[in-house]
């Protein structure tokens, strides 16, 4: 290593005046590495300079000393709201709620309608769901995704905040329209898991978008138009909507490692 004159030292310490730009770039990258040129500079600093080093370390210590130590608190609750929540979920959510609420207006407005409630049920939480784990609404999503914390778990905490709010929505909007809150809440659960389990090899946000389209092509429009309540939410149909409910929760889990895939969440 060769190192800096004592003069060129003394020069670079009063500005540099004579150095050309090369010679400013070596002898700051060599400072860099070099504890004994570094303390040779600092004897050849002038008294303006080491006045104004001891000002900023003298303001230094008086910002250390009264500053506040950071709250452990605080950022712990943050890690449990990102665990738990994204709160890009909240203006989805105030949505799938606020549709349910005009559910039930329609069905008090119009009886000659099927229930609303029961069409909406299934995919009333697949807004939520789509965008729990989502990478174009979570705008720290790639961080977490490379935490212990992500992959199912993660999945699952932010599914389980959706339905927190969700599944009294629908116990309320069933009372109200006096529907069976078996066929309201077993759909639910059902599309949800669904949800998942599909969303762990096509991403969750594809999924819900998928089974939404497809539950609303295949039952909410015909329903509609025809103006009958499609079979698969006549009463006999809860013990089919359990069965596949507990069987698309047992399949979820196999699909685990899936949810650890930062492509899992589009």
């Amino acid at each position: 290593m060769t190192h800096p004159t004592t003069m060129i030292l003394a020069r670079y310490a009063e500005g540099g005046h004579g150095l050309d730009d090369a010679a400013l770039w070596s002898i700051e990258v060599h400072l860099d590495a070099c504890a004994d040129c570094r303390e040779q500079l600092a004897e050849n600093a002038t008294p303006a300079t080491k006045d104004l080093l001891d000002r900023v370390a003298v303001s230094l210590d008086q910002a250390i000393e009264t500053s506040p130590l950071p709250a452990r608190q605080h950022t712990q609750a943050v890690a449990v709201h990102r665990r738990w929540l994204a709160w890009t979920l909240l203006p989805w959510l105030a949505m799938a709620v606020a549709v349910l609420g005009c559910g039930v207006l329609l069905d008090s407005a119009e009886p000659s309608l099927p229930s609303l409630v029961l069409l909406l049920a299934p995919v009333a939480p697949l807004p939520g769901v789509a965008v729990a784990w989502s990478r174009r609404t979570d705008p720290v999503r790639e961080l977490i995704a490379t935490t212990p914390a992500a992959g199912l778990a993660m999945v699952l905490r932010r599914t389980l905040a959706v339905l927190v709010v969700m599944l009294p929505a629908l116990l309320v909007a069933g009372v109200c329209t006096e529907t069976s809150l078996a066929l309201t809440l077993l759909p639910c659960l059902a599309f949800t898991a669904a949800t998942l389990a599909l969303g762990a090899f096509i991403g969750v946000r594809r999924a819900a978008i998928g089974l939404a389209a497809a539950w609303s092509a295949a039952v909410l429009v015909p329903s509609v138009a025809a103006q009958s309540l499609s079979p698969v939410l006549q009463p006999g149909s809860t013990v089919v909507w359990g069965v596949i409910t507990l069987a698309l929760a047992a399949i979820t889990p196999l699909a685990a490692t899936h949810f650890r895939r930062l492509t899992s969440g589009n």
